[in-house]
């Protein structure tokens, strides 16, 4: 028997992006319950996308806020340039090391990111974007989303442009599995959450039964940010476990070892 043996895991990544931390749980003994709380949709009009990619090699550095900016962007990218969809010349950064894995995977060499922390932040206090005066630099991304990271590297005097490759989306209420406005099944003893919207997201879908099941379960976040935004929910119960599927699974491992 795993360590998660009889556990019911409920994962609100986009469900694009669960099958990972769902296959891990299930590893462990536990059994995964999908319920995204973001939708990842397709552009509607490539358009703006399309201006920035013909004229992609007139930029320094392209930094990729998550795996899906990666994914979508390469995507888009080998669509509308072919058989070379990156430029010999174009540095790449990420702000996680899921974004930086997914590059590579991808086939960009030389990503930066950052070491420890995983967030626009942590990019921030590297040493290649402390003074990055006239630098050209195209932040992909979804549409929406922080600003922090853009606003801050103009105002050091970099020259920033966005090129928005996906949509997120909050899934109807009632999406869910069961078709409810609680979470499915009888038992469920703990939540993940993996960003600020997809927990505001989560909240939204929930009647008040079910986020009063929310404030009883054990809540386990990928980011302080995102502990803060719980507390103010009234959500008490919360771990910060880290950015990536492995931290997230080691800190439901720890949880429930010590609750036996």
């Amino acid at each position: 028997m795993g360590p998660l043996a009889g556990r019911r895991i409920v994962v609100t990544r986009p469900r694009e992006q669960a099958t990972g931390l769902a296959a891990r749980i299930r590893e462990a003994g536990g059994e995964p319950v999908l319920f995204p709380a973001i939708e990842i949709r397709e552009l509607a009009d490539p358009g703006a996308f399309h201006a920035i990619a013909d004229r992609l090699e007139e930029f320094e550095w392209a930094v990729f806020v998550s795996p899906t900016a990666v994914r979508k962007a390469l995507q888009l990218l080998r669509a509308r340039r072919g058989s070379r969809p990156w430029p010999a010349a174009l540095r790449a950064a990420a702000i996680g090391h899921g974004s930086r894995s997914a590059l590579q995977d991808e086939g960009v060499p030389g990503v930066l990111a950052p070491m420890g922390q995983a967030d626009s932040e942590a990019l921030l206090e590297m040493p290649e974007f402390a003074s990055p005066d006239g630098r050209r630099i195209v932040i992909f991304r979804g549409r929406g989303g922080r600003e922090l990271l853009g606003e801050t590297l103009a105002a050091r005097g970099a020259r920033v442009e966005y090129a928005e490759c996906y949509v997120r989306a909050r899934p109807a209420a009632g999406s869910g599995p069961g078709g409810g406005t609680g979470f499915p099944g009888a038992v469920v003893d703990a939540v993940t959450v993996t960003s600020g919207e997809g927990l505001a997201n989560l909240y939204e879908m929930l009647d008040e039964r079910g986020r009063e099941q929310l404030r009883q379960i054990p809540l386990f976040v990928s980011h302080p940010r995102v502990a803060e935004q719980a507390a103010g929910l009234g959500l008490r119960r919360v771990t910060v476990s880290g950015p990536g599927d492995a931290e997230m699974l080691a800190a439901l491992v720890a949880y429930f070892r010590s609750a036996k």
